[in-house]
């Protein structure tokens, strides 16, 4: 099989996979669960895998969101509707980039609502539920960031819990990048020492789509280059000893394989403490497809060097083996 291409051995693979039924080991397969999603969040909660993505359609149909969950990366269960228009009474077109975090038994959801421009109602929102399933509610009934600061649209939040208990949230498009405080019940912001509440961060060729992780005591800082439409789509990150900064970019890791698919970027990444195993989730376009707004969630296994340098991710048709959250 020297000469054979990599599209056939991984479909090769894949149908070996399948046959063999509970003899060979389960894998997840990619996409992971059928239909159009995109800007996938990866998160943990309790024993449970969850994916919150964007439902990818045209900017007018994009009007509510839908939830995946599994005990082993394998088999995924939908959770319809977690929020929709009839709960976001200023929400008029595009709802997407879910970002979700629980605290004190609550899961506050996230969300970019209307491609917001300068003068427009719109921005960053935030609902709230006693269950990660939802029904979500809006939590304020109006923005939490509306505002077009140091130049970043408010969209594509994420919000990160450092290990002193703060609460950041890292947000931005248009090649920007905010990182701002949230206060306790996450209907504001704390300033920062200096007085200053929004700081811009962009790092190198940023466009959209951050996330922060922690490993050995360094900060992850991650985010999409290109353009989300097309095949430059890629994911790029940087290190740092500190979540504010200085970050030291190390370049690119999740790109375009031409016979795998396309346009790969918007990501978050999971850790099973189990295990030990990290995940990168993110979206990709099938190989062929010509329509903006075809994108599908995938997962791959993210591996490190010795250094901790994030190695680059082989994307797979196959997808990553079972790996429950329990010992």
């Amino acid at each position: 099989m020297k000469n054979t291409p990599k599209f056939i051995i991984a479909v090769l693979s894949l149908f070996l996979a399948v046959a063999c039924g509970v003899e060979g080991e389960k894998r997840s397969g990619n996409p992971i669960f059928e239909g159009w999603y995109a800007d996938p969040e990866g998160v943990i909660f309790n024993d449970t895998y969850w994916i919150y993505p964007t439902w990818s359609q045209p900017f007018p149909e994009q009007l509510h969101l839908d939830a995946f969950s599994s005990k082993d990366l394998v088999t995924w269960q939908k959770h319809e509707r977690i929020i929709d228009q009839t709960a976001i009474s200023w929400l008029n077109s595009a709802l997407w980039a879910p970002s979700i975090i629980e605290k004190g038994g609550r899961y506050y959801l996230m969300f970019s609502c209307n491609d917001v421009h300068e003068g427009e109602i719109g921005g960053i929102g935030v609902a709230v539920a006693d269950n990660p399933a939802g029904p979500f509610k809006d939590l304020l009934g109006k923005p939490l960031i509306n505002d077009i600061i140091n130049g970043a649209q408010p969209i594509d939040q994420f919000v990160f819990k450092d290990t002193d208990g703060t609460y950041y949230m890292y947000y931005g498009g248009w090649k920007h990048c905010n990182v701002c405080k949230l206060n306790d019940d996450f209907t504001g912001f704390v300033p920062f020492e200096d007085g200053e509440i929004f700081k811009e961060i962009t790092p190198g060729e940023y466009v959209e789509g951050p996330f922060m992780f922690i490993r050995d005591g360094k900060y992850y800082f991650m985010w999409s280059e290109g353009k989300w439409t097309r095949d430059n789509y890629r994911v790029a990150y940087a290190i740092s000893d500190n979540p504010l900064g200085p970050f030291e970019t190390k370049g690119v890791i999740l790109q375009t394989d031409p016979e795998i698919g396309t346009g790969a970027g918007h990501h978050s990444v999971m850790h099973n403490p189990h295990s030990g195993k990290y995940y990168i989730v993110y979206h990709r376009h099938p190989l062929g497809s010509t329509d903006g707004n075809d994108r599908r969630t995938c997962i791959d296994e993210l591996h490190f060097a010795e250094n901790g340098d994030i190695l680059p991710v082989v994307m797979t048709f196959e997808g990553v083996e079972s790996d429950p959250l329990t010992k």
